[in-house]
């Protein structure tokens, strides 16, 4: 898994300005998803990836610990699988226009539903009561991508979960898009996975500091677990130590 490192600056910017180090740490997991970004065999085998990620294996056991826990707290896991049809020749031209074409040409092969590539890794905790949708930009909550927003919230759902890969392409523009929609959205730190640590680092800091929450799946998880919410306004788990009104980011 990656090193997390939010510098502690960062942390006090965000403490100044929303009061608390974990804004959304409050969370009811009866209306919360966990949206999981193209966690597809096309990202993650060697021969048949377009974009390989040697990252993504390590964060299926966070994916799948952290889908169980929710469950079992009431909320929902939606799987989303990044697809091309012939729509997007048109409606996204520029990527491919500006592809070379050997790149284009292992996109189309690597994500065109029914292909191995378009296939979820076989390795993660998918269940029938789970959802699947797919998406055809990088954000799965941009207008003409996918029918998640809508999903969503007619199935009472208000908080988002992201995880999956790449953390700074869909990864970060799914939850920018999904806070701009009026989701609270949360990106999991170590169930992101990027192409080097600092990549990685780079998009959780950015959306942290003025989109969202970043949490360790380690904290959803206890406050998943958690009979009532205590009522504090910060989270206040194991790893989060606090003296007087500051606390310290805790690590995954």
């Amino acid at each position: 898994m990656h090193k997390i490192d939010i510098p502690e600056s960062v942390i006090d910017s965000v403490i100044a300005r929303r009061g608390t180090a974990h804004p959304f740490a409050d969370f009811d997991p009866k209306t919360t998803a966990l949206v999981v970004i193209d966690m597809q065999n096309g990202f993650m085998v060697p021969g048949v990836a377009h974009a390989l990620c040697e990252m993504a294996p390590t964060i299926v056991p966070a994916i799948n610990q952290l889908a169980q826990a929710l469950r079992k707290a009431g909320g929902k896991v939606f799987w989303i699988q990044n697809t091309h049809d012939e729509s997007c020749f048109t409606s996204w031209s520029v990527l491919y226009d500006y592809m070379k074409p050997e790149s284009g040409r292992k996109r189309i092969e690597a994500m065109t539903e029914g292909s191995p590539g378009h296939a979820l890794w076989p390795e993660l905790d998918v269940q029938p009561e789970d959802q699947r949708v797919l998406k055809f930009r990088y954000s799965a909550f941009i207008q003409g991508s996918s029918d998640l927003p809508g999903l969503l919230r007619s199935q009472g759902y208000d908080t988002v979960l992201i995880a999956g890969t790449v953390t700074n392409t869909c990864c970060e523009s799914s939850a920018r898009d999904a806070m701009m929609l009026n989701f609270k959205t949360i990106m999991v730190s170590d169930a992101n996975a990027a192409h080097s640590d600092a990549d990685h680092n780079a998009a959780l800091i950015a959306f942290y500091r003025l989109f969202g929450d970043v949490m360790s799946s380690r904290e959803i998880i206890d406050i998943c677990r958690r009979e009532s919410h205590s009522g504090a306004s910060v989270y206040a788990g194991p790893d989060a130590k606090q003296t007087g009104t500051r606390e310290h980011f805790p690590k995954p």
